[in-house]
């Protein structure tokens, strides 16, 4: 049984007039929250008000910083360079600490979104670039990444604090990767199911895969999505199971 763990929303990913999630409802279930940067999504008024709003729930403010494909919603593959990947790390992490010190607050980590997390694990250029940003930028932010994956090793060997990640809402394959969102039920449909396989993470240490095996996981942090379609219901019930199993929720901290 797991004693703590945090659980990490994906928010702040409206533009302009277009609305994306169910943000307010959300906040009230996370224990941490990753702001979209303005490049996948998200823009200068909306990130500020996401960390108004993240510090009136006394939430973790971490940085999403993603790729320049608003379009695509930071999910399709670039062929971007090292230095390429670094300045843009840079840009971001500035923009969102910019706002969170203009309301006395900071950054408490950063998790890099969609194509690029992915891409952190296949490249080791772009995971470094990530690496040397982020340390760049502040050595003492926690970098999130694939629980036991390549990006959280290269972090770790160059002295950054790290988080292993883990997600209520995927499926994950006996490589220990996720399944790919185009493969039928990679991405879990229900608040009942996503409930229990958080359960599963927290009470078991892993996940049982579709051929009945288990997979152990390393678990600082949980994710849900909140992109996805009845968001604000399922994180409520993640919520509640994982207090419920006696596992406290607790934010990623500087102090372990």
């Amino acid at each position: 049984m797991q004693a703590r763990i945090d659980f990490n929303l994906d928010l702040g990913e409206s533009f302009g007039i277009w609305k994306m999630g169910e943000d307010d409802a959300l906040l009230r279930c996370a224990t941490s929250i990753n702001i979209a940067c303005g490049f996948h999504a998200g823009d200068p008024n909306v990130m500020l008000r996401t960390v108004e709003r993240a510090l009136e729930f006394d939430l973790a403010i971490g940085a999403h910083p993603g790729l320049p494909d608003k379009q695509g919603f930071g999910r399709r593959e670039m062929a971007l360079s090292g230095l390429e990947v670094y300045a843009d790390m840079l840009y971001q992490l500035g923009a969102l600490s910019a706002m969170a010190s203009a309301r006395d607050s900071w950054l408490m980590h950063v998790k890099p979104h969609g194509a690029l997390y992915h891409m952190a694990e296949k490249d080791p250029v772009i995971a470094s670039a990530i690496v040397r940003a982020v340390k760049a930028f502040d050595d003492q932010l926690i970098l999130v990444g694939f629980s036991g994956g390549k990006l959280l090793a290269h972090a770790a060997a160059e002295g950054l604090r790290v988080g292993h990640e883990v997600f209520a809402d995927r499926r994950y394959g006996a490589d220990g990767n996720l399944l790919p969102r185009t493969l039928p039920g990679a991405v879990i449909a229900t608040p009942e199911e996503a409930a229990a396989q958080a359960l599963s993470i927290v009470k078991k240490g892993g996940v049982t895969l579709a051929d009945g095996a288990f997979l152990s996981l390393r678990a600082d942090t949980l994710c849900l999505h909140g992109d996805k379609a009845r968001a604000a219901e399922t994180a409520l019930a993640v919520h509640a199971a994982i207090e419920g199993s006696g596992c406290a929720l607790r934010a990623l901290s500087l102090e372990g």
